[in-house]
């Protein structure tokens, strides 16, 4: 199944504005680049400075199990290497393909924002969707790949909000 939606993209969805577009999206999340700017930006700002913690905690936490533990855990080729006939247009990564780690950070931010009922989750959630999208446009991902990394950061975006919440619920530093 992961094959055939990649196959499909390739097929019926490639074209090109994608071919120029997708690089350039994935890229805003390689080593999670643009989340980790938003989240400095949080940080340095006072009236921000507590999102920032959450947005960050929320990168930490989904980074531990997708990079540390399951990428090296299962060790799952990607789809460039099982069908070597698709003309990658970015440089092949070199790490394992199981969970999606770019999916992973953005739906981590994405969803720390939502659960904060921040509106800068919707900008986040698009940005998310696309990145995710274009690690299967760009064929270095599969489809479940990148499923399991929007579950990882959901979770982690969860988790960073309830953690400051229980904090700020202890009467510690307000968040």
């Amino acid at each position: 199944m992961d094959m055939a939606v990649l196959n499909f993209i390739q097929n019926h969805l490639r074209n090109t504005v994608g071919d120029h577009l997708f690089p350039v999206i994935t890229a805003l999340g390689n080593a999670g680049l643009v989340w980790l700017v938003l989240a400095a930006v949080l940080l340095i700002l006072p009236r921000t400075r507590k999102l920032g913690l959450i947005v960050t905690t929320a990168l930490i936490l989904e980074a531990i199990p997708c990079n540390l533990i399951l990428k090296p855990l299962v060790e799952r080729a990607r789809p460039f290497t099982v069908n070597p006939a698709v003309d990658l247009l970015i440089a092949k990564p070199a790490d394992f393909s199981f969970p999606s780690g770019h999916t992973s950070a953005s739906f981590a931010v994405a969803s720390a924002l939502f659960f904060r009922k921040e509106r800068l989750w919707i900008p986040a959630g698009i940005l998310a969707v696309l990145i995710a999208f274009s690690r299967l446009y760009l064929y270095v991902h599969y489809p479940s790949d990148v499923l399991a990394g929007a579950l990882i950061g959901i979770l982690a975006g969860w988790l960073a909000v309830k953690g400051a919440n229980a904090i700020k619920a202890r009467g510690h530093a307000a968040v």
